[in-house]
């Protein structure tokens, strides 16, 4: 055997020992996770705490905003909630007053507009500085919540020690293409793997912007560092949920996941945007792992394990694969023990997940194995010689309704979700009278 056949069995031999000891840990981890019944977490005797829900926008599609909203506004939780739209400076802002006309009379409704675009994180932050609610849920503005989402994550916050919570995240076109339907699986195992199994030592390293819920008093120690956040000397506009949740972890709160609180996103139907949003993540994710490393020492050794595996492992599938491309094409031989190996572990986690979810279509997943070796390699490469890049990449272009949609007012339609998070959405928007109020970056 020569000296490229060996570093190729090393490399995917590494590659398979520490992906089974990764995936087995994990698996176990999250089957050991204790899922809360109704009734725990709710002996509270005081009155419930009240909650801001609050949904930045930017650009975003009129009837894809309208049924988020109509999902919040149907919640069935008791206690008081109040909300906060923020439209970010959106270049399709006339097709989006149609929107608040339709909350008009909806006390807890409150719409701002900025303005000018300011990013994500900054529109949050304006809305924080004009609400006082004991709890703070973000959503996303192409997301949908199912009705009881806040009261199951309010169950779980009565906990003093949590900070930060998340709920389970479903694609909402998951019927689209077959993109759709990877990235839906793709989201059940990153959330009942990845997160089920770090919620057991109470540290899920990222409650995801979907539908993520705060503790207003956790919200307030972190605040200044959150908004201040600088990569190389240039403020930081994305990741702002990851980069939170380990706020919430480095100031010593519980960060936890409710697999049952059920959050509906629009996720990308093709490659290119799909990649698009990779890159910003692989950004994000590089660049607050070295913040969330200091922690390690005071969680448990899993989620020490956690990180090794969810940055090593793609480092020696990429040595794996570039080994065995160098053998293919030097020595024309193919590489049996890397293809045979990569394929078998595989099948081993699809076969695991059809089985935990009891759902056939999980063995489709591995079809997603080829994009992540040739595509999501690459992409995370990239983003690490490119950290200092701070482009959204996503949503330049305003999203205007189709022709005739914006000439003729429609009801308010409801956006409650099924029991798999999906949903049918959403009402066509009108014209409506000139807006002539916008708010500072501050909120003022």
């Amino acid at each position: 055997m020569n000296l490229l056949a060996t570093t190729s069995v090393v490399a995917v031999s590494s590659y398979a020992l520490l992906s089974a000891i990764y995936r087995s840990t994990q698996t176990l981890n999250a089957l050991r996770t204790q899922i809360p019944s109704p009734t725990d977490d709710a002996s509270e005797t005081g009155p419930l705490p009240s909650v801001d829900v609050i949904v930045p926008c930017f650009n975003e599609d009129p009837r894809t905003l309208s049924a988020c909203l109509e999902s919040i506004a149907s919640q069935d939780y008791e206690g008081q909630v109040r909300v906060y739209v923020v439209d970010d400076g959106s270049e399709n802002r006339r097709y989006l007053w149609p929107v608040q006309d339709a909350y008009t009379d909806d006390p807890r409704f409150n719409f701002m507009w900025l303005g000018k675009n300011v990013g994500k994180r900054k529109a949050q932050i304006a809305a924080l500085r004009r609400s006082s609610g004991d709890l703070v849920l973000n959503v996303d503005s192409d997301s949908t919540i199912a009705v009881d989402v806040v009261t199951k994550l309010v169950r779980k916050m009565q906990n003093p020690a949590v900070g930060a919570v998340m709920g389970q995240l479903t694609a909402s076109n998951r019927s689209g293409t077959w993109l759709t339907r990877l990235i839906d699986m793709e989201y059940w195992l990153a959330c009942n793997e990845e997160r089920l199994a770090e919620a057991r030592f109470g540290a899920v390293l990222c409650c995801c912007g979907p539908c993520a819920m705060y503790r207003r008093s956790a919200l307030d120690l972190v605040l200044h560092e959150y908004e201040t956040q600088y990569f190389r000397g240039k403020p930081s506009d994305f990741g702002e949920d990851r980069h939170l949740t380990i706020l919430m972890l480095a100031a010593g709160f519980r960060t936890e996941y409710v697999p049952d609180a059920i959050a509906a996103t629009v996720v990308p139907d093709r490659l290119v945007p799909y990649l698009r949003q990779q890159l910003r993540w692989a950004r994000s994710t590089f660049r607050d792992t070295a913040l969330a490393l200091p922690l390690l020492p005071r969680l448990d050794f899993y989620i020490t394990l956690d990180i090794v595996g969810q940055n090593l492992l793609p480092l020696l599938l990429g040595v794996s694969i570039l080994t065995a491309l160098a053998q293919i094409a030097l020595t024309s031989e193919l590489p049996w023990p890397t293809v045979l190996i990569i394929a078998s572990m595989t099948m081993v986690r699809c076969s695991l997940a059809a089985f935990r979810a009891r759902q056939l279509r999980f063995l489709a997943f591995a079809l997603h194995k080829p994009i992540s070796m040739f595509l999501l390699l690459p992409v995370k490469v990239y983003a690490l010689c490119t950290l200092g890049n701070s482009d959204w990449l996503s949503r330049k272009s305003a999203n205007m309704p189709d022709s005739g949609e914006g000439q003729a007012s429609t009801p308010r339609q409801s956006a409650r979700l099924d029991a798999t998070g999906h949903s049918g959405i959403a009402p066509s928007m009108g014209e409506t009278a000139t807006r002539t109020h916008a708010f500072d970056v501050d909120g003022t």
